[in-house]
């Protein structure tokens, strides 16, 4: 049976494919920073989210390669990643913007956010109509270091495991 969980993530990914016009060997991907325990928004992260919209403003249109979405549990990027003969093509802006949301909450919970319970980074794609998978990829706690290279290798890694296994079985 199918969680609604499950059914609004397929949705949010099929809106996103449907909003930009997939070219060949384009995937769209959820890329999701969710705390381990508690919440991450604004309700409770006042001080990164502060931070978090600074970054998103600051994006110059061409950088708005994404959908933000907001959760309970911390918030999304909905992305297309470029799957070529070199491997898998993640936008900088991206990786950066990643690496700020990580950072804001850290620097939010010196300011005063609660709670403070570690991040995990976490990337999924859809498989079928039924089916989704995801990997954690990172976790990180509030005074852990944020290495955006770290980020983008450890984002790679697992998404081509995902995207391999999903050409495996012909989807």
């Amino acid at each position: 049976m199918t969680s609604s969980w499950e059914r609004d993530f397929r949705r949010r990914v099929m809106a996103l494919a449907a909003s930009q016009r997939a070219s060949d060997g384009r995937v769209p991907v959820s890329i999701k920073v969710r705390v381990t325990s508690g919440c991450f928004h604004r309700e409770h992260s006042p001080q990164a989210y502060s931070q978090i919209d600074a970054r998103l403003s600051a994006l110059r249109p061409d950088e708005r390669t994404f959908t933000f979405e907001e959760h309970e549990s911390g918030p999304e990027l909905l992305v297309y990643v470029a799957l070529t003969s070199a491997g898998i093509t993640l936008a900088s802006a991206i990786i950066n913007l990643v690496a700020a949301i990580l950072r804001a909450r850290s620097e939010g919970v010196k300011a005063g956010d609660r709670p403070s319970d570690p991040l995990e980074l976490i990337v999924r794609t859809v498989r079928t109509r039924e089916q989704y998978v995801e990997a954690v990829v990172l976790r990180v706690g509030v005074r852990d270091r944020v290495d955006p290279t770290e980020i983008e290798r450890r984002i790679t890694e697992a998404l081509r495991k995902l995207l391999e296994d999903r050409q495996g079985e012909g989807s």
